[in-house]
């Protein structure tokens, strides 16, 4: 066999397999039996409290009280945002959810109004996408669409006593539960419980985790960097996302073996076009040949099979370098899909240190497929606002002694400040950060301006309405707040022409300073409406499950007014016409999208368009401009003898058009093959186009 493709196995399999004794403090046993039905359908009574983490830090609760209806209350804040929910849930004798009530706020502020009742026979519910009803038939457990994670209870507790543990729901789909592991808990009063883990299939692209005690009541819900767990027993919330972040890992991996081909021939793409950076042009047919993980050649096209080569038809496609996310917050969940994506390399913009390290090593070491990840050093100030990633502060001296840690660790290029760093302290962090060898790009912190940071020495802002905000707030407007993102609703006030905003954009291009717009999210921010598709994910939407179509029709911030709407339609417009104008002076455009890539990704790179770049400039920004942006142009970012065998192909021509990125059928990654047609079915994602076909070498 020349290429190996290993078998599927069902997670179900999988997880009743997992042994996790290096993330436990004890030797993990089977999980445990399914509660009897008698059990899962018991009315709990009384009150549950949780606390809400992040990274070891206490940031919300969720409240619950039984009675004739189970209300929660469920709130958190981070980085000055986060949601705020309240249910009133009515059961019925079955257990199911004979009404649910969801009001509160979303993260970034869309008002929560979600109502479903059983009416009869019939299934009545209204969400952000509109109002729905359907026949009660197989199907009759909803799936809240803005719920707390309390709804991990009401789905579990039914799924359990299901047959296969696994449920047809409203509006659509089906739910999926596999119990993991069972393992012993203690509380801060010393004492232990059994709990059982568990993962939670078909809501998301990913299985959510979470744990039950042995009453089937819930202890926690846990991901990589979040933990939602049982008062009283916090000090196991680490244990819990280390879990969290295992269970993960063991699904990629056995993803990745499914469909990774890993040939023992050099594998040669016939009768393909490459994509050249420089002359932004697609050669004559070609094809180019890979041994290990370098380009061996570009030669003619084949006419006839070498039986010592793999041989993969192009037919006619174009051959791209693998592209940079230049905003990434990398995580497990969307490094396969960033890979499909063609996007072969990442700049973490902020992390927890502790969890990229492992993500890093897992990527570097083969145990997991993903982008290649470049850091970025986030140091932030403590405030009643702060985010939890990186490095938190509280003095110079401390953001000083950050920077020399970021330094000292050898894979950090550059730092990140943050909103809630003091203003006063940036240019010794700037001289400090310079004379250790590392950029700087970031936020504009609070109670300043771009101007001011400027001129204490960034290589970079990030974020185009950090800058942007300095033109219409007054100095004493608290940005650490979701001000930072309801303000732009002043942007179609800017005028570009004016001494203010000439001034900043100047000063910006003389230096040769960069700009991270990251136009993807503030589309999002801006344009998404309820009950219609973002305009960033009409293109793809329907090859998404249907719990990613549902929230595809969901706004991202309050449009509470016929003025609001106008607002930040206009204000975007003006986020379009800075970035043009910063452009044209010579400010670096940084492609990166703060929305997790892969898809995202794409349409970041189509709105540069709208700054009058043409298809092949984006590709070449996207490519070999990053790439030399980074320090990799002689390794990465085009399609030439010696580099390194990153690469995506595409049946058009993405100069022509750049949507033909959406449509890739081959990515090379380090000299590995994927067909992105193997890999998005296993998240549930129809595919966008057939694979290439293999010509011969491969029995």
């Amino acid at each position: 066999m020349n290429y190996q493709r290993r078998s599927r196995a069902l997670l179900a399999m999988i997880v009743a397999a997992l042994s996790l004794a290096a993330c436990s403090q004890q030797e993990p046993t089977p999980p445990a039996a399914a509660v009897s039905q008698e059990t899962a359908f018991a009315r709990p009574a009384g009150a549950e409290t949780f606390t809400a983490i992040i990274s070891g830090t206490r940031v919300g609760q969720m409240d619950v009280q039984h009675g004739d209806v189970t209300n929660v209350g469920y709130e958190y804040r981070n980085n000055g945002r986060g949601p705020s929910v309240e249910e009133v849930i009515e059961f019925n004798d079955q257990g199911l959810p004979r009404s649910w009530h969801i009001t509160g706020a979303t993260t970034f502020g869309n008002i929560i109004a979600e109502d479903f009742e059983i009416d009869g026979g019939r299934a009545v519910w209204t969400d952000t996408t509109g109002a729905s009803a359907e026949e009660l038939a197989e199907a009759n457990l909803y799936v809240a669409q803005e719920s707390s994670p309390y709804a991990l209870w009401v789905y579990a507790r039914l799924l359990l006593a299901a047959e296969g543990n696994t449920l047809a729901v409203l509006p659509a789909g089906e739910l999926k539960l596999d119990a993991i592991e069972s393992l012993d808990v203690t509380g801060s009063d010393g004492a232990s419980i059994a709990v059982t883990t568990y993962a939670l299939s078909g809501i998301d692209l990913n299985p959510s985790y979470f744990a039950l005690d042995e009453d089937g009541l819930l202890f926690a819900s846990m991901s990589e960097r979040f933990a939602l767990v049982r008062t009283g027993f916090e000090a196991e919330e680490q244990r819990l996302r280390d879990l969290a972040a295992e269970y993960a890992t063991r699904r990629f991996e056995t993803i990745q073996e499914q469909v990774t081909r890993v040939f023992d021939k050099p594998v040669r793409i016939n009768n393909v076009r490459v994509f050249d950076p420089d002359s932004l042009s697609l050669s004559d047919p070609v094809s180019v040949l890979v041994a290990e993980n370098r380009i061996a050649s570009i030669d003619d096209v084949t006419q006839a099979p070498d039986a010592d080569e793999i041989l993969i038809d192009g037919a006619g496609g174009t051959l791209v370098a693998g592209m940079y996310e230049m905003h990434a917050h990398a995580g497990q969940g969307s490094a396969l899909l960033n890979i499909a994506a063609g996007v072969t390399s990442f700049r973490d913009m902020g992390n927890n240190n502790e969890v990229l390290d492992d993500l890093i090593n897992k990527i570097e070491s083969g145990r997991l497929v993903g982008p290649r990840i470049h850091r970025s050093g986030f140091i932030e100030g403590r405030s009643p606002f702060n985010s939890n990633s990186g490095i938190l502060v509280s003095t110079q001296e401390e953001a000083l002694d950050a920077v020399r840690w970021y330094a000292d660790q050898g894979d950090f290029h550059q730092i990140k400040i943050y909103n809630s760093m003091t203003p006063d302290w940036v240019p010794a962090m700037v001289a400090e950060a310079h004379a250790r060898g590392l950029r700087v790009a970031g936020h504009v912190p609070a109670f300043t301006n771009a101007d001011a940071m400027i001129a204490a020495g960034y290589d970079e802002l990030t974020h185009i309405n950090q800058v942007m905000l300095g033109w219409v707030l007054a100095p004493d407007e608290d940005t650490r707040t979701l001000l930072r993102l309801t303000a732009m609703k002043r942007f179609p006030a800017i005028d570009i022409n004016s001494d203010a905003v000439q001034s900043t954009i100047s000063s910006m291009g003389e230096r040769g300073m960069g700009i991270d717009p990251t136009l993807a999210i503030h589309e999002n921010l801006m344009l998404s409406r309820n009950g219609e598709v973002a305009p960033g994910m009409v293109d793809y939407i329907d090859n998404m499950p249907v719990g990613i179509q549902r929230n595809a029709r969901t706004a991202r911030s309050e449009i509470a007014s016929l003025e609001d709407d106008i607002a930040y339609r206009q204000g975007f417009a003006k986020i379009l016409e800075t970035v043009r104008e910063m452009r044209d002076q010579g400010v670096v455009i940084i492609p990166g999208t703060d929305l997790g890539g892969s898809f995202s990704y794409h349409r970041e790179l189509e709105l540069y368009q709208e700054i009058g770049m043409t298809a092949a400039e984006v590709l070449k920004m996207a490519t070999l401009d990053m790439a030399s942006y980074l320090g990799q142009g002689d390794e990465l970012g085009s399609i030439e003898q010696g580099k390194l065998a990153d690469f995506f192909l595409v049946p058009g021509d993405p100069t022509a058009d750049l949507k033909a990125i959406k449509t890739i059928s081959m990515v090379v990654k380090d000299g590995n093959v994927y067909f992105p047609s193997d890999i998005y079915p296993e998240f549930g994602i129809r595919p966008f186009t057939d694979a290439p076909v293999i010509v011969s070498g491969a029995e």
